[in-house]
């Protein structure tokens, strides 16, 4: 009976690791991701979100392909928000540079400040998902006036594969992380 719960113990021990490691993204990272995806392909005209996204000949994998990239945009966004929370939460000066409120009476709900981490980290990853959004569209309407000056140049330019055919995607993925 001892052996099976050691060896149950040791597989357990050996299969969480590389669990963890597999997809950090939570299932919340890949709704907001999807989310993120469907306001691109909603706001963005013509073909430029298959241009973007899409890898294959005919582009019709641009939607799987978003959301796999958002949804590890969500899940940085989202470890970063708790970063900076946690700063926060933790800074001594926190109250002096909010109107004298603590970091619970600041983000949290109701006289006793429920639930202030998880609403700091929503309201900060909400506001850098947002900006990430901006900047994509923003990457998206350069890149396509620049590619209807000169579409040769533009392919020659950014284009990284044998046919040149990414260029529309490397160079939003450029401009927007830029």
């Amino acid at each position: 009976m001892k052996l099976r719960a050691l060896i149950t113990a040791c597989v357990v021990a050996a299969i969480v690791p590389v669990a963890a490691l597999a997809d950090p993204a939570t299932p919340g990272d890949h709704a907001n991701g999807a989310r993120a995806c469907q306001t691109l392909r909603d706001t963005l005209p013509g073909t430029q979100f298959k241009d973007t996204y899409g890898t294959n000949a005919d582009k019709s994998n641009a939607f799987g392909v978003c959301v796999s990239r958002w949804a590890r945009t969500e899940h940085q966004n989202r470890t970063a928000a708790g970063t900076a929370c946690a700063g926060e939460q933790a800074d001594s000066t926190f109250a002096a540079s909010h109107g004298g409120k603590t970091f619970a009476q600041f983000y949290g709900a109701g006289p006793r400040g429920a639930a202030a981490m998880q609403r700091c980290i929503k309201s900060k990853r909400a506001a850098a998902s947002t900006a990430d959004l901006h900047a994509t569209e923003n990457a998206a309407k350069k890149c396509a006036a620049e590619r209807a000056l000169n579409p040769a140049a533009f392919k020659a330019l950014h284009g990284t594969n044998a046919n040149k055919s990414n260029a529309f995607g490397k160079c939003v993925a450029k401009l927007a992380t830029a």
